[in-house]
């Protein structure tokens, strides 16, 4: 068996792609109920897909993203996941399934090597600060202070477009973000994660920390595909980075709200 090298790209599987997409597209469609909206803003080429995260570690919004950029854009089209490294690591066997679905250890040097090829990249920046936002947060998009999507698409030239995912944030209630715990077991240190939640959640009951996944709910989820959003040379990090949150928010709202 090959070496397993988490940052490796040559292992997604476009055949395990398209045996998996009717699949999960039975489970948006019958379980999860979900909308799509905005498919006519993807473009052809290297492009960053920014989406919100909602829902742990494995939530909904990566079970319904995927398959729809799947679909849109076929299972040989070069479409890679940026993911935690942490789980990409330490399970080596989840990290080889992983891969052939496009998963790759989140790292900017991983992003910029696909783009160079002429890949696409499917990235969360908001990471474990908006997927263990507290659960009165649902419908808030939380990116800021991470800029360096921003940066990403700077450097090689290409467009974000933002993917908002509403409803998936229901699949559990966090009650508390576990902010203080992370610090005490020093968790940015070791693991590069800045949370330590506590949720209600199936099939646990009691959720304790970011490494559990949560059984997605039945919930409807609606998810919209925004314009391309285009980085100038000369801007400012934080201020594109505030003005992409800004965008998210919107949709985020407007969907909340039907």
């Amino acid at each position: 068996m090959k070496r397993y090298h988490a940052d490796a790209l040559d292992q997604r599987s476009p055949a395990l792609i398209a045996t998996l997409l009717p699949v999960m597209e039975i489970i948006n469609t019958h379980y999860l109920r979900l909308k799509t909206e905005g498919l006519e803003h993807l473009p052809k080429g290297p492009v960053l897909f920014v989406a919100n995260h909602n829902g742990g570690i494995f939530g909904p919004d990566l079970l319904c993203t995927l398959p729809v950029l799947w679909r849109a854009l076929g299972s040989d089209n070069p479409l890679f996941a940026l993911t935690h490294d942490f789980a990409m690591r330490q399970f080596t066997p989840l990290g080889r399934l992983l891969q052939q679905i496009g998963a790759v250890s989140a790292c900017r040097a991983n992003a910029n090597r696909i783009l160079a090829a002429g890949g696409q990249v499917l990235v969360y920046p908001g990471g474990d600060l908006e997927a263990y936002r507290h659960s009165r947060r649902r419908n808030e998009i939380v990116i800021l202070p991470r800029t360096g999507f921003i940066d990403v698409a700077r450097a090689n030239g290409v467009p974000i477009v933002p993917v908002v995912v509403q409803g998936a944030h229901r699949s559990a209630y966090i009650f508390t973000e576990g902010k203080a715990i992370a610090q005490f077991l020093c968790l940015r240190h070791w693991a590069r994660l800045e949370r330590f939640p506590i949720a209600i959640a199936l099939p646990w009951g009691v959720a304790l920390g970011p490494w559990l996944p949560y059984l997605p709910l039945p919930f409807p989820l609606r998810l919209r595909i925004l314009p391309p959003v285009h980085i100038a040379p000369d801007a400012d990090s934080l201020q594109a980075a505030r003005q992409v949150q800004m965008l998210m928010q919107q949709a985020l709202d407007e969907m909340a709200a039907l």
